[in-house]
């Protein structure tokens, strides 16, 4: 970029350097540059200053301390000190610049909010913070808490698995033993019905009777949902409500009472995308995770004697798992026709494995997605009218998907290789 330097005649004060003072005006007129265009842009007297600090080595002695009197100057040393000041401030702008483009191009790459990101790349390694943890976690016959079950056994923290299945549970804890280094009594197969809320304090009881402690609670049980709301009856909201938030914050409470009392302990909620946005096709579940996050974002503040007690909130979206294959329709008895092909969707072991490092860094709310619902979380969060204008464009063709037999997010999703 070429630059303008201001030449001017030389005023009596001729030949000294910028600050000194001249013989005009009875010898009290002091010589300074005058700024260029992009000085005079970037804040008035930006370049000048810059370029006379330079010039005069900081401002030191005692001609640096007396004030300054308007003047020019037009010797060469002027000029360059000028120079030098127009640079400086044009480095700076360009390396702000840069700095913005680089996060621009991490945030379109990004599969979760940046933050997370930044705590998986120099934040404290999962490795290293959940070895030898005692980790309870629901749901984890299948989906992200199957995978979840996986990566912590391979980590070698001792685990309680739940579900209503015990059959899959076994299944699950075989290959966990087959994968790491865990002995049988390492994992507690233990069989849990999260609507069933009298049965929580016991199955609770369970795990400390087992291990003595239990370090991170893991609440990832739960059921989506595909119908519209004209079309679906009342029992399925109340059914939808009894076991994502009745049934997860029961539980906590029985768990929450042990952590109060070792005054330590993360209780890990794995909410959704549709806990912090709407959508159509999933009001009821939409509700329920919202439930979720005032919850646990109300309870987080309840617990503030307690620093040691985290309260995480983990938010994917869509994710290759099965609870789309057990997803809650327009009445309790019909089940999903067609689920449509997932392959577009995350793998479920990098939703795991960022689930993982929210956990090691205690983040209290992780998004984790790919584009375009991580694009509308921000939105979501800074331009809610920008957000309410896309989601009403990507609800209609969701709904144009469900209809005609497709994966709801397949027409917008990146293609998974």
């Amino acid at each position: 970029m070429a630059f303008a330097l201001q030449t001017q005649r030389l005023s009596p004060g001729a030949g000294l350097r910028p600050g000194e003072l001249g013989a005009g005006r009875g010898g009290r007129e002091r010589c300074e540059p005058e700024p260029c265009a992009f000085g005079r842009r970037a804040g008035g007297r930006l370049c000048a200053a810059v370029g006379q600090a330079l010039a005069s080595g900081g401002g030191g002695g005692s001609r640096g301390r007396e004030a300054p009197i308007k003047g020019r100057c037009g010797p060469p040393v002027a000029v360059r000190a000028m120079a030098w000041g127009c640079a400086v401030c044009l480095a700076l702008a360009a390396g702000g610049l840069l700095a913005l483009l680089v996060q621009l191009v991490r945030w379109l790459r990004a599969d979760g909010d940046l933050t997370l990101l930044w705590a998986e790349w120099r934040g404290k390694k999962p490795e290293n913070e959940l070895r030898g943890k005692v980790v309870w976690v629901t749901g984890a016959s299948s989906g992200i808490g199957e995978e979840l079950t996986y990566q912590l056994s391979k980590i070698g923290s001792l685990l309680a698995i739940s579900a209503r299945r015990e059959d899959e549970l076994e299944r699950v804890k075989k290959k966990c033993l087959q994968i790491s280094n865990l002995s049988e009594k390492d994992i507690l197969v233990l069989r849990l019905d999260l609507t069933d809320r009298s049965s929580h304090e016991a199955a609770t009881n369970s795990v400390l009777k087992h291990f003595g402690k239990i370090d991170v609670l893991v609440n990832n049980g739960g059921r989506s949902q595909r119908s519209l709301f004209v079309e679906t009856n009342l029992e399925v909201f109340s059914a939808i409500m009894e076991l994502n938030y009745l049934g997860t914050i029961s539980l906590t409470k029985h768990v929450l009472n042990h952590m109060i009392q070792r005054k330590k302990g993360k209780i890990v909620t794995v909410s959704s995308v549709m806990g912090i946005m709407g959508a159509p096709l999933a009001s009821g579940y939409c509700a329920s995770k919202h439930a979720l996050q005032g919850f646990f974002n109300s309870l987080r503040t309840e617990l503030t004697d307690y620093p040691e007690i985290s309260i995480i909130n983990i938010c994917p979206g869509p994710v290759q798992s099965k609870i789309i294959q057990n997803v809650f329709t327009e009445n309790l008895a019909k089940s999903l026709e067609n689920s449509g092909d997932q392959s577009h969707k995350m793998p479920t072991d990098r939703c795991a494995r960022l689930t993982l490092v929210s956990m090691a860094n205690d983040l209290k709310e992780a998004w984790i997605s790919d584009h375009p619902y991580l694009a509308v979380c921000y939105l979501w969060q800074y331009a809610p009218t920008w957000a309410w204008w896309l989601m009403n464009r990507m609800g209609k063709r969701r709904i144009q998907n469900f209809k005609s037999g497709v994966d709801a997010d397949a027409s917008y999703s990146r293609k998974k290789k």
